[in-house]
């Protein structure tokens, strides 16, 4: 807990720094593959910080997201045993892999786009489904509509909502620390205790 919320919060601080956006970019990519904190952790403050800029900050989370996702699924077509297992036993995540291969044989595009929508973390998904060879191009549009969905939802909210939803973040710094850390770790729990 320790170790996300340092994390959390020097992404939080990167945020407002001019190479924000390679930053941005750099997170969306490696979360797709084995980083822990999901890029909303920088995408929502700047959003916050040029409002303007937010469905292009969307974008970047949304390219780099896939194409990260496009190395985990070859990680894990590939070269499971050598480079993804070692991510899934980090995490804990061995009991998961088949049920999640269940979820796949029954509901294929559906299990991915669930793995894009939610805080259960994007890297089980493009791992496994690789490793269990779901078809790339449905993996590919699957992942694109999660995904999209949700960065342009996040961008969307504070584009209209902007300084409201700034003010409570300024006030209430803590708690939204605190509530993205417990977010990410739902999404590991949620993973970690499937049956």
């Amino acid at each position: 807990m320790a170790f996300m919320q340092s994390w959390i919060q020097k992404l939080w601080r990167i945020s407002d720094t001019n190479g924000a956006q390679r930053v941005l970019a750099i997170v969306s990519f490696t979360e797709s593959i084995f980083f822990p904190i999901p890029p909303d952790v920088m995408l929502m403050p700047m959003c916050l910080g040029n409002r303007a800029k937010a469905f292009r900050y969307a974008l970047t989370c949304l390219v780099f997201s896939l194409l990260g996702g496009v190395v985990g699924y070859f990680v894990g077509y590939y070269f499971m045993e050598l480079i993804g297992q070692p991510i899934v036993r980090f995490y804990g995540f061995e009991e998961q892999v088949h049920q999640i291969s269940l979820w796949y044989d029954k509901y294929n595009a559906w299990a991915v786009a669930v793995a894009g929508l939610t805080p259960i973390p994007y890297k089980v998904c493009t791992l496994t489904a690789g490793m269990f060879h779901i078809d790339f191009a449905v993996f590919v549009i699957a992942s694109t509509l999660a995904r999209g969905f949700r960065f342009f939802c996040v961008a969307g909210l504070l584009y209209l909502f902007g300084e409201k939803v700034r003010y409570f973040i300024e006030r209430r710094f803590n708690l939204v620390v605190t509530a993205l850390m417990v977010m990410v770790v739902l999404g590991f729990v949620a993973v970690k205790f499937i049956k």
